[in-house]
């Protein structure tokens, strides 16, 4: 019998959404969506109730949050597009907040990113760090989930990486390869959303794998789970940029983002806190080896193109 409390996720049609929804529906629990693209293909049937962003109606989009207990927000952009900026983002966060807040939402369990900051030099971690502040000053019982840097099977980094490494003959290296990172499968962070206990105090939680591997070191071992052997080419940052720009012209996509080199390369994707997430990154790339890579995944098809 469905519980009587209802749960709103944003983007259960997409990544991070779709394994929080998956797993409230595991526990009998309501569900609904905020989503930008409601007639999306997606695995739940009639068991999710879909209601578009109504941005720039706020009291349409307060009455698609009415009766919620809780607001499971995934909204973020991975990067800037035409219209669609972090500013506009921004806006349109703090419309969703304001509306959880007219609807009676009792709670809210945001998703960030590691080391979001206001006073970062990176537009990206800077917006973020911005998206939490306006998360508490909505002035609801919230926590704050900071993971790290996502893997699963619709996850679109580490599969288009694979793609590469299975295309060419060569796979460039920002600088020397040896800054950190530490992966964390998406479902965990969907359990630690739906575990979470938010408070008035805002709790920030960060989320990273048991893991930790170099760039060089994760590349190696993807190409040697899906049997590539490309040869790794060091690269100045600035140039592997510019070459991520031509790939992404060859499939009308964005690969790469100067921000997520320089996160990257700034170590910003390992926490200091002791892991969360249980998966780890090589057990499950040597189940999904086989088909990871086989496909491009495409960042604007996905997220900025209406289907």
């Amino acid at each position: 019998m469905p519980s009587a409390e209802l749960n709103v996720v944003t983007g259960a049609y997409s990544f991070t959404g779709k394994y929080i929804a998956r797993r409230l529906l595991a526990l009998g629990r309501r569900v609904s969506t905020l989503t930008g693209h409601p007639h999306r293909e997606h695995p739940f049937g009639d068991r999710v109730r879909a209601f578009p962003f109504n941005f720039e109606d706020p009291p349409a989009l307060a009455a698609s949050l009415a009766g919620a207990t809780t607001l499971y927000n995934t909204y973020w952009i991975r990067f800037e597009h035409g219209a669609t900026t972090f500013e506009r983002t921004l806006a349109r966060t703090e419309a969703l907040l304001q509306a959880a807040r007219q609807a009676g939402v009792g709670r809210i369990v945001h998703i960030s990113i590691i080391n979001a900051d206001q006073d970062s030099p990176y537009p990206y971690f800077r917006a973020k760090g911005r998206a939490e502040q306006l998360v508490r000053e909505a002035g609801l019982p919230c926590t704050i989930l900071r993971p790290t840097v996502l893997f699963g099977s619709e996850g679109i980094l580490f599969n288009n990486i694979a793609w590469l490494l299975r295309k060419l003959p060569v796979f460039a290296l920002p600088g020397a390869g040896d800054y950190r990172l530490q992966p964390v499968h998406v479902d965990d962070v969907a359990r630690l959303a739906v575990q979470a206990r938010p408070q008035q105090s805002g709790p920030t939680i960060d989320v990273a794998g048991p893991e930790i591997l170099t760039f060089r070191s994760l590349v190696e071992l993807i190409a040697e789970a899906i049997g590539s052997h490309p040869r790794l080419l060091r690269m100045r940052p600035q140039r592997a940029f510019q070459l991520s720009g031509l790939l992404g012209g060859l499939v009308s996509d964005t690969l790469l983002t100067r921000d997520e080199i320089a996160g990257l390369m700034d170590n910003l994707l390992v926490s200091s806190a002791p892991p969360l997430g249980r998966t780890l990154f090589s057990s499950w790339l040597q189940q999904h080896a086989d088909s990871l890579g086989r496909t491009y995944f495409s960042e604007l098809e996905r997220h900025f193109r209406q289907t």
